[in-house]
């Protein structure tokens, strides 16, 4: 690869999996620790490796960097680039096949994964251990899964011997897909939920629905008329009481720039102080974060 992009130092970082078959981060620029490459990451989802690009590179950069990565992934089909800095975030192949949907494997569990349909995929990587803790928490439990997306926490309860899950989210698409994951793992549904509503707007129906043994909050950052984590955090924080039973267990995510772990342990303590943190799960350890920031997950219980 020539020297011409800083693409070209990404092959001496790159994480190497020892397990091909899973699906997980190779290279995690956006967390500023390998300067001049912010603005890169880079994904294996079986058999595809996805670069998702910030900003615009050559293409003769990314040409030589997707030959880089189908000589480190012998089981590489495919690799594709996103162009993440465009407002629709397209997807095109660089090398090999054309593949547009996979599944996912991750530990026992599988999750479906779409390519160039959306700016995301249906998988977050880095919540992977999150999905890990309540796969082995869930026994017996009943769960809120708030902002579920498309259900990843919910399949690793349910595989967890959870007693009953409930999936909250605005998004129909995205729970359609949810109960599509729960299918491709075989899991029966029957104590599964699946509840598009606007949560702010939905208190009493949490409550009427509880009282739960886990809270799952995993908000977005922003999304245009719907939710803004620094406003609306709060709102969920302080009515706890109401829809979450005796001795209950909370997991509080946070992936916010512009917001740290304080944001939560401040709001904690003033709105929700009967609830002390217990524990903190960190990202796979290639999510390299140099400046304090990134996906934070913050486990609190019941005093």
């Amino acid at each position: 690869m020539g020297d011409d992009s800083a693409l070209s130092r990404i092959p001496g970082v790159l994480h190497r999996p020892e397990q091909l078959s899973q699906a997980q981060r190779l290279f995690h620029g956006r967390g500023c620790g390998y300067p001049g490459l912010e603005h890169v990451t880079i994904d294996w989802l079986p058999p595809v490796a996805l670069i998702h690009l910030y900003a615009p590179e050559p293409a003769a950069a990314v040409a030589a960097l997707a030959r880089d990565l189908a000589q480190a992934l012998p089981t590489s089909r495919s690799v594709q680039l996103q162009h993440r800095y465009r407002p629709d975030g397209p997807v095109e192949v660089v090398l090999g096949e054309t593949i547009t949907q996979l599944a996912a494997s991750e530990g026992d569990l599988e999750y479906q994964v779409s390519l160039g349909r959306a700016r995301n995929t249906g998988l977050f990587l880095d919540m992977r251990n999150g999905r890990r803790w309540v796969q082995q928490h869930s026994q017996g439990w009943r769960i809120l899964n708030l902002f579920a997306y498309t259900c990843g926490f919910s399949v690793a309860a349910v595989a967890g011997g959870a007693q009953a899950v409930m999936n909250v989210d605005m998004s129909s698409p995205a729970l359609s897909i949810g109960r599509a994951n729960h299918r491709l793992n075989q899991q029966p549904t029957d104590r599964v939920g699946f509840e598009k509503l606007d949560i702010f707007k939905s208190f009493g129906r949490l409550k009427r629905r509880g009282p739960f043994d886990l809270l799952i909050c995993d908000p977005p950052t922003f999304q245009r008329g719907s939710v803004d984590v620094a406003r609306d955090y709060p709102k969920i924080l302080r009515r706890l009481d109401q829809f979450m039973a005796p001795g209950a267990t909370l997991m509080l995510c946070l992936n916010a720039p512009t917001l740290d772990r304080e944001f939560l342990l401040d709001h904690m303590t003033e709105l929700a102080p009967r609830y002390a943190l217990s524990e903190e799960v960190h990202p796979p350890e290639v999510f390299v974060e140099a400046e304090g920031k990134g996906l934070r997950i913050l486990i609190y219980r019941d005093r």
